[in-house]
């Protein structure tokens, strides 16, 4: 079993990733403009982020989701995607990934498609 490591999508807010890196700074939290993926298509990062065990955090809530149980209704799996609504206060979203962090294994979020908080 292992701690939740994280991918934020291109479209999501930067001060969540701040304030959860700020708040524990050992948490595992990529960018995927760090890793030069900025403009790929979701499908992409997807695979990505499953063959890495990272959890994908997005905003992206009409395409990410749906690019997610097409992967897996085509027999490929997940590593986790939790999606946040934009309009959700910042705090709330960080204070949530950090209860994942803590309270949680990659492992239970394997194939999951969440809306947080």
């Amino acid at each position: 079993m292992s701690r939740p490591r994280f991918l934020a999508d291109h479209d999501l807010n930067e001060h969540i990733v701040v304030g959860v890196r700020r708040r524990e700074p050992n948490i595992e939290f990529l960018h995927v403009r760090d890793l030069g993926m900025n403009d790929r298509p979701d499908a992409e990062i997807l695979e990505y982020a499953d063959q890495q065990g990272l959890i994908i955090i997005s905003h992206d809530v009409n395409t990410m989701p749906a690019e997610g149980y097409t992967r897996l209704a085509g027999g490929k799996t997940i590593a986790g995607l939790l999606m946040v609504q934009q309009t959700q206060p910042i705090a709330v979203i960080i204070e949530s990934l950090l209860l994942i962090w803590s309270a949680s294994e990659a492992e239970e979020w394997k194939n999951q498609i969440c809306f947080l908080p």
